[in-house]
C-alpha cells in the first residue's frame, strides 16, 4: 500500500527540491464525508477590494508586526510567495531563492537570470549572503525561515509569513503593497484575484479532483487546511479531502474508492528529478483503475506555481489551469 506523507511535507518536500534530506514527515489526511456543494465550498468570493492605505507599519493576519522607517527598495524573498506578491506589485527582487521568476507569467527565464540568487537552498540560506545585499526587507517562511531572524536583527527587517488559505495571501498582498506604497497595484492584483475566482465558483464542476504531490511513493494528497492552492478546490469542485493530522495517510485503495474524476500531480522530488509523479504511480496497478486515470484526466502541473507561489497570480494560474480541466 502507497502511503502519503505528512501535513509537514509540502514545507519539508520544498526543500528536498533544493536537496535537503526530508526526514520526519508522515502522512496527513483523511477522506471527508460527502456533504453539500454550499457548505464545502463555503460563502460566496466577494469581489469587493476595499482601499489599501499606505503605511510604514502593518499587523499581517498572524499578528505579525512589521514596522519600517522608509519604504522599502531592496527586498531579498527567501520563498516564493514574496516572488509573487513583488511581481504582482511590479517590483523585482533584489534577490531570491525560488525558481518562481523563471516561469513565462512571471519575469520569464531571461529576466530571471538577472537576479540574484540566495546561496545556501531555501532551508539554509546564507545570512551573509542575504546581508550582502543591504536589504531594507527579507521576506521568509516562518516554520522554516524564522531561525534567521536573531542573525538578521539589526541589520534589516525580517518579516516571517506563514500562509495556509488563499485568503491569507490576499491579506499578505495588501500588507506588502501598503509597505511600498504599490496601493494601486495591490488593488488590481487582488481585484482580478477574487473576479477570476468569483467566475470559476459560480461554473462549479460537479467532478471530485484530486491534488497529489511528491516523487514516487512518498506522495502526498494537498488539503484545504494546510493547502493554500487546494484551499481554492472546494469552491471549484467535489474535494473530499481533510486533513488528519500528523498519523492520518491516504493510500491508493482510499483513493480509487473515491472515485476520483480529475487528478493534478505535482512532482516535487529529492534532488535531480527522475520522471513525474504520475509516471512513478502508474507502476502500482491500482493506479489504473482511479477513473481519472482510466479517461485520460491526470494533468501533470507546474509544481513552483502550484506548490509553492501561493500568491494570487500563481493562484490565478492554478485557477485557469483547473477549471479548464474539470470543465
Amino acid at each position: 500500500m502507497l502511503r502519503s506523507p505528512s501535513r509537514f511535507v509540502r514545507s519539508c518536500t520544498a526543500a528536498a527540491i533544493v536537496g535537503s534530506v526530508l526526514a520526519g514527515c508522515g502522512a496527513s489526511t483523511e477522506p471527508a464525508s460527502r456533504r453539500s456543494a454550499a457548505a464545502e465550498a463555503g460563502p460566496k468570493t466577494d469581489v469587493t477590494v476595499e482601499p489599501i492605505k499606505a503605511a510604514r507599519e502593518v499587523t499581517d493576519a498572524n499578528g505579525v508586526k512589521i514596522s519600517l522607517k522608509k519604504e522599502p527598495k531592496r527586498i531579498v524573498c527567501l520563498f516564493a510567495l514574496c516572488d509573487d506578491i513583488l511581481t504582482e506589485l511590479g517590483i523585482v527582487p533584489t534577490a531570491t531563492n525560488s525558481a518562481l521568476l523563471a516561469h513565462p507569467d512571471f519575469l520569464g527565464e531571461a529576466k530571471a537570470r538577472e537576479v540574484d540568487v540566495v546561496p545556501g537552498g531555501f532551508i539554509a540560506p546564507e545570512v551573509e549572503a542575504i546581508l550582502s545585499h543591504k536589504p531594507d526587507l527579507v521576506i521568509g517562511l516562518e516554520d522554516t525561515h524564522g531561525k534567521l531572524a536573531p542573525a538578521l536583527k539589526g541589520a534589516t527587517t525580517f518579516w516571517p509569513m506563514q500562509p495556509e488559505t488563499w485568503q491569507d495571501s490576499v491579506g499578505y498582498l495588501r500588507d506588502a503593497a501598503a509597505l511600498t506604497g504599490r496601493t494601486a497595484e495591490g488593488e488590481k492584483a487582488e481585484k482580478t484575484f477574487r473576479t477570476k475566482l468569483a467566475e470559476a465558483e459560480q461554473a462549479r464542476s460537479d467532478k471530485t479532483a484530486l491534488v497529489i504531490y511528491g516523487s514516487d511513493e512518498n506522495f502526498g494528497v494537498a488539503t484545504p487546511e494546510a493547502d493554500v492552492a487546494a484551499s481554492l478546490f472546494p469552491k471549484l469542485a467535489d474535494y473530499p479531502w481533510k486533513s488528519r493530522g500528523v498519523e492520518g495517510s491516504y493510500s491508493l485503495e482510499e483513493i480509487l474508492a473515491a472515485d476520483v474524476d480529475v487528478i493534478f500531480s505535482e512532482t516535487i522530488s529529492f534532488g535531480e528529478t527522475d520522471g513525474k509523479l504520475s509516471q512513478k504511480l502508474a507502476e502500482n496497478p491500482l493506479w489504473g483503475k482511479i477513473p481519472a486515470v482510466r479517461n485520460g484526466d491526470v494533468h501533470e502541473v507546474n509544481a513552483e506555481v502550484w506548490a509553492k507561489g501561493r500568491g494570487t497570480r500563481s493562484l490565478g494560474i492554478v485557477l485557469d489551469e483547473a477549471t479548464a480541466a474539470l470543465r
